[in-house]
């Protein structure tokens, strides 16, 4: 009986030890690593960031938002009957006018083409204080609804709803924001990550240069880095009085038709965590590693197929009836 005794002790005692052990590893690592995911989170990595000139015959748009700022945007379309409107998100410290080179073709085909700069970028109003890192955060929704909202105001609106076609941080403000509204039909990206996705591979890898017992780092399931990858971002975003988004959630409930693409030799956005965010979208989806590209070079390593590919998915998903644009907003 005696040994009864102190087997049930014991059993009952362990599972109490294991959580007094893993709650000092976590408070030993909050401590020991957050600070580093918090600095490397906040660094912008160099980005060669495509910049057009202005188009003679654009519309020159002003769009407000909801928190009183004004975004410069441009809505290009073409004389000719209207096959759907486009929604372009740009990528991160692009302008306005870079949109051309992705949707010059689109508009070829019929499509009108809508773009914005977003808040402290380009010629929009600068919120003050803020300080726009590369991840999407509740700035870049707010800029999204109201491009949203302005295309919904005018005259030619298309009743049926649009089509969003974003590059890297615009491709994820976009299905943020398209998540919660219906009148996005579909949406092609290129380029999308997620904070959370993209920054635990790399906790991994910073903290086996800082420690050195390899034994822990591989019994640490990839939700507990995910724990510390999250309280980071939220920390930051704390400090610069802004929520990060992320985009993993609102892929689980965008469930439109989705073309993901994404270069295989991205050296910021590795393959596999694009992948893994593509998990997360509900179908109808479809997935096109580009052979080559670098973030965000798939247009120029795979120019003709990069266009047809984009092209095909809007005219099965978003092209319906022909509809001649009214004259109203010319």
């Amino acid at each position: 009986m005696l040994w009864i005794s102190i087997g049930m002790a014991v059993l009952l005692t362990l599972p109490l030890v294991l959580f007094i052990l893993l709650a000092a590893l976590y408070w030993y690592l909050r401590l020991a690593y957050v600070p580093f995911i918090e600095r490397i989170f906040q660094e912008i990595p160099y980005f060669n960031v495509p910049r057009g000139q202005p188009l003679p015959g654009a519309e020159h748009v002003a769009v407000p938002t909801s928190d009183g700022l004004t975004l410069a945007g441009c809505y290009f379309r073409r004389c000719r009957p209207r096959r759907g409107v486009i929604l372009f998100g740009l990528e991160f410290g692009s302008n306005r006018w870079s949109c051309l080179a992705y949707c010059e073709h689109l508009l070829e085909a019929g499509y009108d083409v809508f773009t914005y700069e977003p808040r402290n970028q380009g010629d929009s109003d600068a919120e003050p204080k803020l300080e726009p890192l590369q991840w999407v955060s509740d700035r870049d929704l707010r800029d999204a609804q109201a491009a949203l909202a302005y295309l919904k105001s005018r005259p030619d609106a298309d009743p049926n709803g649009i089509g969003w076609f974003g590059i890297s941080k615009g491709a994820g403000a976009g299905i943020v924001a398209a998540a919660e509204d219906s009148y996005v039909r579909c949406a092609v990206t290129d380029g999308m990550y997620s904070s959370c996705i993209t920054v635990v591979p790399y906790m991994r890898h910073w903290i086996r240069i800082y420690n050195k017992n390899y034994t822990v780092q591989e019994l640490l399931p990839t939700w507990y880095y995910a724990l510390f990858a999250k309280l980071g971002i939220r920390r930051v975003g704390r400090q610069r009085g802004v929520e990060f988004l992320h985009v993993e959630q609102a892929l689980r409930r965008f469930g439109r038709p989705l073309l993901m693409l994404h270069g295989q030799q991205d050296g910021y956005i590795q393959p596999e965590m694009a992948l893994k965010l593509f998990e997360h979208a509900r179908p109808p989806k479809d997935f096109w590693m580009i052979p080559g590209a670098n973030h965000n070079k798939g247009l120029e390593v795979a120019g003709d197929e990069y266009r047809r590919r984009v092209r095909d998915f809007f005219d099965q998903h978003l092209a319906g009836e022909l509809v001649q644009p009214s004259q109203s907003a010319a």
